[in-house]
């Protein structure tokens, strides 16, 4: 496995880490014993970057992570953690960044995950009514008492990077970012590397939709994430998939598979860049983490991007419902 470092001053990590949102169900059923195999393959693989969140399944994903380091402790020191708070999920779905409550939010999270510190801690969306050097203001002080290693942000816009890291350091910059999302090369990925901030790429995969099989939303369950996703809707998707068709077919020809050449992709766009692919199946882990073993050439890139070139999906990456406290910069 490839290592790249988290941020400018961070510690090492493996180039591909693990996203652990469907832990907790958030793409379909998902128990314990199958996310705990998958943790277990992960270090072997060498996959070392943990990412989670309290909203995941409202603590849930914290609470199986928190399970496998408690019955498997020399975990604990080669797995760097990150988790996420700002969310209030009741009564209703809303963001809040006051100090109050996100010393609630870390609180929690540390409780669930049976530790005392995390490496990263991010705002996992900006609440507007907090002025971003407030929210920093706060972290800081959390750094201050040991209880998180370094600050990061989630679905920010580069402008807000520059104002955070006015205050204080800030070690990764968390977004949606694939060969279907590439909204981040108009600023972000520029920003970053600008600061010695690592860009955290979610969703390489294009929610789940590059793989060897073609992917047919009409199977996805009523509580699936995807479901009221624009991307996913009956007129979109068709026209997503004949795209994906012929990426998989250069895959076949080329001897990727696609998932493995997605995050390669994704790896390949800055050393800054690391990429989370999120499963709770050790085999399709090990299938993505083949993309840390190889490296994809400067002529195979020029094909993907002919193939797959920006701007190609049909349909917004998130229902409106869904972008409230996302930060749109351009």
């Amino acid at each position: 496995m490839q290592q790249r470092t988290l941020g400018k001053d961070g510690p090492q990590i493996g180039a591909i880490g693990l996203g652990c949102m469907s832990f907790a169900g958030a793409y379909g059923m998902s128990d314990a014993a199958t996310s705990h195999r998958t943790l277990a393959r992960a270090l072997e693989l060498g996959v070392t970057h943990l990412d989670t969140a309290k909203i995941y399944g409202d603590g849930r994903s914290e609470e199986i992570i928190g399970a496998y380091l408690k019955a498997n402790p020399a975990a604990r020191d080669r797995f760097v953690i990150a988790t996420k708070g700002g969310i209030r999920t009741a009564p209703q779905r809303s963001v809040d960044n006051s100090p109050q409550y996100l010393r609630e939010c870390l609180e929690g999270s540390l409780a669930r995950l049976g530790v005392d510190h995390v490496a990263l801690y991010y705002i996992h969306r900006r609440d507007h009514s907090f002025p971003i050097e407030a929210v920093m203001e706060t972290l800081l002080g959390f750094m201050a008492e040991g209880k998180i290693g370094s600050i990061g942000f989630s679905e920010i816009a580069p402008s807000s990077l520059e104002r955070a890291c006015a205050v204080g350091p800030v070690m990764a910059v968390q977004s949606e970012y694939s060969l279907w999302t590439r909204q981040p090369e108009l600023g972000m990925l520029q920003a970053c590397a600008r600061h010695g901030v690592a860009f955290v790429a979610f969703s390489p995969l294009a929610r789940g939709v590059i793989s060897r099989e073609p992917f047919d939303p009409s199977k996805l369950a009523d509580g699936d994430f995807r479901k009221p996703m624009p991307r996913f809707n009956a007129e979109n998707f068709p026209r997503n998939e004949a795209c994906i068709a012929r990426f998989r077919v250069w895959c076949a020809d080329n001897g990727w598979s696609p998932a493995a050449a997605a995050i390669a992709w994704t790896l390949a766009q800055g050393d800054h860049v690391i990429p989370i692919p999120g499963t709770r199946f050790a085999e399709n882990l090990a299938e993505d983490a083949e993309a840390g073993t190889r490296v994809l050439t400067a002529q195979e890139l020029a094909e993907v991007d002919t193939i797959l070139p920006p701007g190609f999906a049909h349909g917004a990456r998130y229902a409106e419902a869904m972008t409230n406290s996302v930060e749109n910069y351009c």
